[in-house]
């Protein structure tokens, strides 16, 4: 035979009883006891007394009197309600109140007692039912509070996340920003693709250093500038030169610095020109795989700020293929669920070989999958990956 079901233990009630007239406060613990009910009871003569128990110690029920030494009536239910806005309140009044035991539900009370008509069973049953619906409304509450904190985080995202400027482009762009940091919206990270005025397909990829509020805000900071900078019609050294200037204003006593990739493709012209701040190589795709792109590195935005030294790579690119920007936390995890060592880009490409073919956007998210699941949960970096796709060249004009 099964073991039967053990039945749930009945809680401990935190009881505050709000009373000045001891004869009645006598006669309502007795029926506390009465109950049956498990509770702890902390007693108080006057509002004042009651303020300092709610501030001091968490309470599940108020036993409250309408007529205190400094409050009386439905007011005394108006300021409770204020000091312990999720701790159930019942009303007690007297013989000839009743209508102020309805007036008390209206301002907030879960219940009201007539005073000389309680008994043990009608106090358990009220005590039980009041702090039953007080928790049901905080849960309401906190989880209308989460609804709106969703919906104002969506806002959030669909403005600070950039949408592609894309307006006679043929190259499909597929982009994935996972933040590092436990619920929250940005991290440190930035990404963006503009095409220009000049036909030519413009693309960042960056990571600013550290973790935190800070790092987020000075990454939307770079990741604007550099849309407006762009659309102004800067480029190259000129550009990062900027951006420079930007971060070592915005980023305060903080020492922190960015690394970033910028790209231009010029599809008719089949090349791409890279420009390296500090930052990881782009990956080619071809029809023989995908590989590191050779490139030159130049120095990390913030670091050396008198230095400027950003040199040129142009890279040739096949008449259909794909390149993939990324920041270090899709590298820097651990190759295995047990740690070891970290995945970095040869892993990263020996993991691509072994994927199957999938259209970029499940590719990415496959890639990204994978390279946590191999980490183990250990993933704290902020992500972002911005893969270009291009299939045949259009024709010239």
């Amino acid at each position: 035979m099964s073991e039967p079901t053990p039945l749930p233990v009945e809680p401990t009630y935190r009881v505050l009883l709000v009373e000045d007239d001891a004869a009645d406060a006598l006669l309502v613990e007795e029926l506390l006891y009465d109950t049956g009910l498990r509770f702890e009871l902390t007693s108080a003569t006057t509002l004042a007394q009651a303020r300092h128990e709610l501030t001091h110690r968490q309470v599940d029920c108020i036993l409250l009197d309408l007529h205190l030494p400094d409050l009386s009536g439905t007011n005394g239910v108006t300021t409770v309600r204020d000091l312990a806005p999720h701790t159930a309140v019942i009303v007690l009044t007297g013989l000839s109140e009743q209508q102020a035991g309805a007036d008390a539900m209206a301002a907030g009370a879960q219940d009201y007692l007539v005073k000389g008509k309680v008994d043990a069973d009608l106090l358990r049953r009220t005590v039980r039912y009041a702090v039953y619906r007080s928790h049901t409304e905080r849960a309401s509450a906190e989880a209308q509070a989460a609804r709106l904190r969703a919906a104002e985080n969506a806002r959030l995202e669909r403005g600070l996340l950039p949408q592609p400027m894309l307006d006679t482009s043929t190259v499909t762009v597929t982009t994935r920003y996972l933040p590092g940091r436990e619920q929250a919206l940005l991290g440190g990270d930035f990404l963006d693709v503009v095409e220009g005025d000049d036909g030519l397909l413009h693309a960042v990829v960056g990571d600013v250093s550290g973790h935190g509020p800070d790092a987020a805000a000075l990454g939307v900071c770079l990741r604007i500038a550099w849309r407006s900078l762009v659309l102004g019609g800067h480029r190259g050294p000129d550009l990062l030169h900027l951006l420079e200037r930007i971060l070592v204003a915005e980023r305060g006593p903080q020492f922190l610095f960015a690394t970033c990739a910028l790209l231009t493709l010029d599809q008719t012209g089949g090349t791409a020109t890279v420009y390296l701040a500090g930052h990881d190589t782009p990956l080619i795709t071809t029809a023989e795989g995908t590989r590191e792109a050779a490139a030159a590195h130049g120095i990390a935005l913030g670091i050396a700020p008198e230095v400027r030294s950003w040199p040129a790579t142009v890279i040739p690119l096949p008449p259909t293929g794909a390149l993939t920007l990324y920041t270090d936390g899709l590298t820097e995890g651990h190759s295995g669920a047990t740690g070891g060592e970290r995945l970095g880009v040869e892993g990263l490409l020996a993991l691509i070989e072994r994927l199957p073919p999938s259209d970029p956007g499940a590719l990415i998210d496959l890639l990204i999958k994978e390279t946590r699941a191999r980490n183990a949960g250990r993933h704290t970096d902020d992500l972002a990956v911005l893969r270009l796709d291009w299939h045949g060249r259009p024709p010239t004009a």
